[in-house]
C-alpha cells in the first residue's frame, strides 16, 4: 500500500525514498497526487509543526501520512536557527548558510557545537497519531565543505567521521543523520499503523 510523505523538498524526497526501503509500503509524495497544501509552520515546537502537516495531508489524501519538522540548533546562538532553520535568511540554502557563518564569525571552533533535530509524525484519517525523534550532534565549520546533501549540511561537521554532512556518501548520511534516526525509531510505529490500514 501507499504511504504519503508530506514534503515538497526535493532533498527530503530523495532521502525518504531510501530511508523507507525497509518498509513494505510505497512512499508517495503530494505533487505525485496533485496535492499542494500550504501548512503554516508557525507552532512553538517541531512536534506541533509536523503534526499540522501530517494531519492536513492525511485528511486531504485519505492515506497514512508521515511528516517531519527539523532544524539546526546551534548552542552559541542559544539554539537558533532552530524552528526557523528553513527561514533563517531569504534566498537559497547557500544564503542561509552564509548568514549562519556570519552570525558565528567570532565563535571559536570548540564553542561551535550544534545538532540537527528531526521529529516525525505518523497520522491517518481515522487512527491514532504517533511520533518519533532523531538527533545528530556535530560542530559548525568555519566555511562550507562538500557538495552533497542540502540545507546546512556543508557546514555541519561530524567529528567521528572527520567530514561534513555534505561530504558523506548518501548511503552513509542515511545511516547517521537526524532524519535517518527519526525514521528508524518510527519504523515499528509505521508498521503498526499500516497493518491496521492494509488491504482486507
Amino acid at each position: 500500500m501507499d504511504i504519503l510523505i508530506a514534503t515538497y523538498n526535493p532533498g527530503k524526497v530523495r532521502e525518504y525514498r531510501e530511508l523507507l526501503i525497509p518498509l513494505e509500503a510505497t512512499p508517495v509524495f503530494p505533487l505525485e497526487l496533485g496535492l499542494r497544501i500550504d501548512v503554516p509552520e508557525d507552532a512553538a515546537t517541531y512536534l506541533e509543526n509536523a503534526t499540522q502537516k501530517a494531519s492536513a495531508h492525511a485528511r486531504a489524501s485519505g492515506l497514512v501520512t508521515l511528516a517531519d519538522d527539523s532544524g539546526l540548533e546551534v548552542d552559541a546562538l542559544c539554539g537558533a536557527p532552530g524552528l526557523r532553520s528553513a527561514r533563517y535568511a531569504p534566498g537559497q540554502d547557500a544564503d542561509r548558510t552564509a548568514a549562519l557563518l556570519a552570525a558565528m564569525s567570532d565563535v571559536p571552533l570548540e564553542q561551535r557545537t550544534a545538532r540537527f533535530r528531526c521529529t516525525v509524525v505518523i497520522d491517518s484519517p481515522d487512527g491514532p497519531r504517533y511520533h518519533a525523534e532523531g538527533v545528530c550532534e556535530g560542530l559548525i565549520t568555519l566555511e562550507p565543505s562538500g557538495s552533497g546533501g542540502f540545507g546546512y549540511d556543508p557546514v555541519f561537521y561530524l567529528p567521528e567521521h572527520g567530514c561534513t554532512m555534505a561530504e558523506l556518501a548518501p548511503e552513509a548520511k542515511n545511516r547517521i543523520s537526524h532524519r535517518a534516526r527519526a525514521v528508524e525509531a518510527a519504523l515499528p510505529l509505521l508498521r503498526r499503523v499500516l497493518a491496521v490500514h492494509g488491504p482486507a
